[in-house]
């Protein structure tokens, strides 16, 4: 690749293979709802911004609009609660490498929403892929097994963990899906997410409203960075960064960097949140990678 794409490419991997990490200094005094309201409304403000400096046009058709508010409610709203609520009980690697299961997911939608064909290495791809989540979380489960399972049991434990991001797994991938509709409709990829998160942000604060979540503001100078880094870094200039790639390079070789984030993810958790790594987990990350290569390798 040239110097730029090679620059676009390091850059998408390590913002984003950050950003799990830094979505941890977002946790704790503030509501992980409130939190991702505050990234997202910076991220459209500024977008919004850009638009309107560059000219590019912001007008859309009502019909568009609908898609999207679609695309907001999926990819920046719902899935971001709840990777930021998956957050609180499992370690910010662990949960970018379930996040790496959107490979699968999107070929799975693909094919309902799109009519996109699956073929036999993705479907063993997908197997190997869960194998090494599986493997990669039993140490949790067997912890699980051993725990308190009464009724009056608090559910703060890795297993909802689990759930959560694969929940948000399944936002995402429907997400994508409607972006990508909305991709090939001409419009400014600037306009899109300017408008798609904005939408997003105004469904999450009417479910902060519903359920009475306080609007808090962490008081630690280490929230107010995380949150600047992730609005700009991790929403505004990492996806720019990757659509960019898509255009440079084209979409099987950019989505490669699937592969990579997670590595960049765990390896930050082990600095500096402490996971603690056995050989079944070591052996359970590998597959997963595996399985993602072995679906990225087809074109």
């Amino acid at each position: 690749m040239s110097p730029l794409n090679s620059g676009l490419y390091l850059a998408t991997i390590l913002i984003w293979g950050s950003t799990w990490l830094a979505i941890t200094y977002q946790l704790g005094e503030v509501d992980p709802l409130v939190s991702v309201i505050y990234r997202m409304a910076l991220a459209s403000g500024l977008l919004f911004v850009w638009c309107w400096l560059r000219q590019i046009p912001l007008g859309l058709s009502l019909r568009d609009h609908r898609f999207m508010a679609a695309q907001g409610c999926f990819l920046f709203g719902l899935n971001y609660w709840t990777i930021y609520w998956s957050e609180v009980y499992l370690p910010s690697g662990l949960v970018a490498v379930i996040f790496s299961l959107l490979v699968f997911f999107n070929i799975i939608n693909g094919r309902i929403f799109l009519k996109h064909p699956v073929t036999l290495p993705t479907v063993v791809g997908g197997v190997v892929g869960l194998t090494g989540i599986c493997m990669l979380f039993y140490p949790e489960f067997a912890l699980l097994s051993g725990a308190d399972s009464s009724p009056d049991s608090n559910p703060n434990d890795p297993l909802f963990g689990f759930g959560l991001a694969f929940v948000a797994v399944v936002f995402a991938s429907l997400g994508n899906i409607v972006a990508t509709r909305n991709g090939n409709t001409g419009i400014s990829v600037w306009a899109i997410n300017a408008w798609s998160i904005f939408y997003g942000t105004a469904i999450l604060t009417l479910i902060a409203l519903v359920t009475g979540a306080e609007f808090s503001y962490g008081s630690t100078l280490e929230y107010s960075l995380s949150l600047i880094y992730l609005s700009v870094f991790g929403t505004i200039l990492a996806f720019g960064a990757y659509l960019k790639l898509l255009i440079n390079i084209g979409p099987s070789r950019a989505g490669y960097t699937s592969l990579i984030i997670p590595f960049v993810a765990i390896i930050l958790s082990t600095l500096f949140e402490d996971y603690q790594w056995t050989l079944l987990a070591a052996a359970g990350f590998v597959l997963v990678a595996l399985g993602n290569y072995m679906v990225l390798k087809r074109r």
